[in-house]
């Protein structure tokens, strides 16, 4: 009685792995076909019809003056500073790191010696000049020190 149950049981785990391989051996096609050729998934509508997103979003659009894909101000040098600062990281490392004039000229030097950032040549200025008149240094931070105050000795 023992052995025949064993046996049925056996049966049932080779059924649930073979079923299981299967599963697996189908989603491994069928994403092998997909990864070789993805335009064979494209989206179709109700009536088989190729549906279309329309790409109607330009990378390069202003919108109330502000440069949509960057988020930077729409400025004389935007362009410079789109193509030669965005290329290795997010513009908000750029608006965040607020310099002075020489703070840039300092950083863009530490960049070409140290990150392979290309000689900018002309472009240095006018990226500069963009970042200083837009994203000014913002004096913030801690309140100042508190001063001239009466200080009381506490009671134990």
């Amino acid at each position: 009685m023992n052995e025949d149950i064993f046996k049925t049981l056996v049966r049932k785990v080779y059924r649930l792995f073979t079923l299981l391989f299967t599963l697996f051996a189908i989603v491994g096609v069928g994403l092998a076909i997909y990864l070789s050729s993805p335009s064979s998934f494209e989206n179709y509508d109700k009536n088989g019809n190729l549906a279309t997103v329309p790409n109607n979003l330009d990378d390069d659009r202003i919108e109330n003056g502000i440069h949509v894909r960057t988020g930077l101000i729409d400025a004389e040098g935007l362009m410079a500073v789109v193509n030669n600062c965005t290329n290795c990281h997010s513009s908000k490392l750029v608006t965040q790191n607020r310099m002075s004039t020489e703070g840039w000229n300092a950083s863009i030097k530490w960049m070409q010696e140290t990150q392979n950032l290309w000689e900018l040549g002309g472009d240095q200025e006018i990226i500069v000049n963009y970042l200083v008149t837009n994203y000014p240094v913002i004096k913030k931070g801690r309140r100042m020190a508190l001063t001239n105050i009466d200080w009381y000795d506490l009671e134990e």
